[in-house]
């Protein structure tokens, strides 16, 4: 499973990323939206953990981005505020998964992200097969 951190509290990210590692997963962190982006451009990314701390529209840069260029990954939001508390994210982010609040237990996010990301494995080798048959 390859994961994206958008994150800018670098301790914060690097607790979710040594999780997520123990899972076996492949991580990489950025801290603003031009880094995720660019890190979208040039690897395949299944899973994408952001706080939406950040502003808004810079948050939604880089799901729109990942909406075009690697439409097949999915996001799980964090956030410590009630902007989005209801639930309008999933109506803005077709490929939004789930929504936390930024108090979630470290190793629960992580379970969630293997969740997502275990599906986004599956979906993508199913492809693969009936492509090759």
């Amino acid at each position: 499973m390859r994961v994206l951190i958008v994150e800018t509290n670098i301790d914060l990210a690097m607790l979710w990323q040594s999780h997520l590692e123990r899972q076996g997963a492949h991580v990489w962190h950025t801290a603003t939206p031009e880094a995720a982006i660019e890190t979208l451009r040039e690897n395949d990314v299944d899973i994408v953990v952001m706080n939406l701390t950040m502003a808004v529209d810079a948050s939604f840069s880089v799901t729109d981005f990942a909406s075009y260029r690697r439409p097949e990954a999915q996001f799980v939001f964090v956030t410590g505020r009630s902007f989005f508390s209801d639930g309008s994210i999933f109506t803005h982010v077709s490929n939004a998964r789930a929504m936390v609040p930024a108090e979630t237990p470290p190793a629960d996010l992580a379970a969630m992200v293997q969740h997502y990301g275990d599906a986004v494995i599956r979906d993508r080798e199913a492809l693969q097969s009936q492509a090759v048959g």
